[in-house]
């Protein structure tokens, strides 16, 4: 795609608006983060779906609220021209619990800034993000009297759960959303600190295994090798699942992964890598890897984790009435999670048919061609919009719902993060830098320029 410095926007009206209004967005954004949205037990749900409504609102938009799944979707637009390109945001209001309360710093829901960070539950995971494109959209009213391109905005309040009710919603409402490109702001940047963006995630499925033994706990010594111990019977199942090397045995497991490239492998290579810095992030000193592998592993191969194992007691000699283990899969294109559920229950019924096996969650995989011209765009404008260039990656490791856009929708889509790379989501002391804060709205801002600027050119 063809560029021109004439049609990249002037930033100096909007940099001298958002010097001005800094601290007014601040309050916006510190606003939002008091409100308590917890997806898991419901607290402050639908008092924050209403105040996103009201910023829509406040932006300029036309707004929406729909009550058709377990909390409300946020929806809102302002369309200028049917002929004109469309953009849909997309985020999410709803925030993890913030437990082990002990371990943060400050009150998760009393925003407080430290050394150029905000910290509360949701500063980066997604309030800080979602409500970037919000405030660029008003910006750009502000400055300009109108938008270049026609907006569009859902904001889901079940992401932090699963989003279950998000697929339903997008083929209900297709021709509502319709648009030709999705815009995801969520996840982190790059750890060197440089922005990325990502063409797609892995998905995820997760599952639940219960062995169970006697049908109360026993007595260690008075029932030792009398009564089974259901953790044996788990844990030498969760064993046949994967080598000591960590290959996973489950037949069939890899059967649908799509091959890496050529020229993927080689953009892996390209892509910045230090690992004394990556053995940092993640507080382990061993790792020994380079940056293809990383990169690799990360984006383009699934994984079989076990987060959690649950039963007896630490403080007395029982034998368990029942054992549970907590075991997430992250997908790659072309699994598909049911077929990769049935694998997994076809291994539990050969190793250990006593054991039962649950779908708690699954959510597919998507990507998006990075060849595409409205992809190429969005590079253009996250490379004008911050002062260090781009990461290019095919895909992240983590999961969002990014299916329901490609594979639903049928929309190309893409994430660009707008939160650092070490803001802690699901964590305590999640953070959101004030200055990635910032860039953001910029980003956005600069991208509903950019997508008018390119399809102008491109039609002519």
């Amino acid at each position: 795609m063809s560029q021109s410095q004439d049609d990249v926007p002037d930033f100096q009206a909007f940099d001298q608006l958002s010097a001005e209004r800094r601290e007014q967005w601040l309050e916006q954004l510190f606003t939002l983060l008091r409100q308590e949205s917890i997806s898991h037990d419901g607290t402050g749900m639908d008092t924050c779906a209403v105040m996103v409504q009201q910023l829509l609102e406040q932006a300029g938009l036309q707004t929406r609220i729909f009550d058709e799944g377990q909390y409300p979707i946020v929806y809102g637009e302002l369309i200028r021209d049917q002929q004109l390109p469309t953009v849909l945001f997309y985020g999410h209001y709803d925030v993890m619990p913030p437990d082990p309360l002990e371990e943060w710093h400050s009150d998760p829901f009393a925003p407080e800034i430290r050394n150029g960070k905000i910290y509360a539950r949701g500063a980066g995971d997604n309030k800080g993000q979602f409500l970037a494109h919000i405030i660029a959209i008003q910006s750009c009213l502000e400055l300009h009297g109108q938008l270049p391109i026609n907006v569009k905005i859902l904001i889901e309040g079940e992401e932090e759960t699963g989003s279950r009710s998000l697929p339903i919603f997008v083929e209900q409402h297709r021709d509502l959303l319709q648009a030709d490109l999705v815009y995801t702001s969520d996840g982190p940047q790059h750890v060197s600190g440089a922005p990325v963006v990502l063409l797609g995630v892995r998905g995820a499925l997760a599952i639940k295994l219960t062995s169970h033994g006697a049908q109360w706990d026993n007595h260690s010594g008075n029932k030792g090798n009398i009564v089974p111990n259901p953790i044996w019977s788990l844990v030498h199942l969760l064993d046949s699942m994967r080598s000591r090397d960590g290959k996973i045995l489950v037949d069939g497991f890899f059967d649908d992964v799509r091959a890496v490239s050529d020229a993927e492998a080689e953009a892996l290579r390209q892509l910045p890598f230090e690992l004394d810095d990556l053995a940092r992030q993640v507080g382990y000193a061993a790792l020994d890897m380079d940056g293809e592998s990383y990169y690799r592993r990360l984006t383009m191969e699934p994984t079989l984790n076990i987060h959690g194992i649950h039963s007896g007691s630490t403080g007395k000699g029982i034998i368990p009435a029942k054992a549970e283990a907590y075991i997430d899969v992250r997908l790659v294109p072309d699994q598909h999670p049911q077929q990769v559920y049935d694998k997994l229950a076809r291994h539990v019924q050969q190793h250990a048919p006593d054991i039962i096996i649950e779908q708690v969650m699954s959510v597919p995989p998507s990507r998006t061609p990075v060849d595409l011209d409205i992809i190429q765009t969005v590079i253009q404008t996250v490379t004008e919009a911050y002062p260090l260039a781009p990461v290019i990656q095919p895909g992240m490791g983590g999961t969002l719902p990014n299916y329901v856009w490609t594979d639903i929708l049928k929309a190309p889509s893409v994430i660009v993060p707008y939160a650092p790379y070490d803001e802690a989501n699901h964590s305590p002391n999640e953070n959101t830098g004030v200055d990635d804060f910032l860039y953001g709205i910029r980003c956005t801002y600069h991208l509903l320029h950019r997508l008018a600027a390119d399809t102008a050119r491109t039609a002519v």
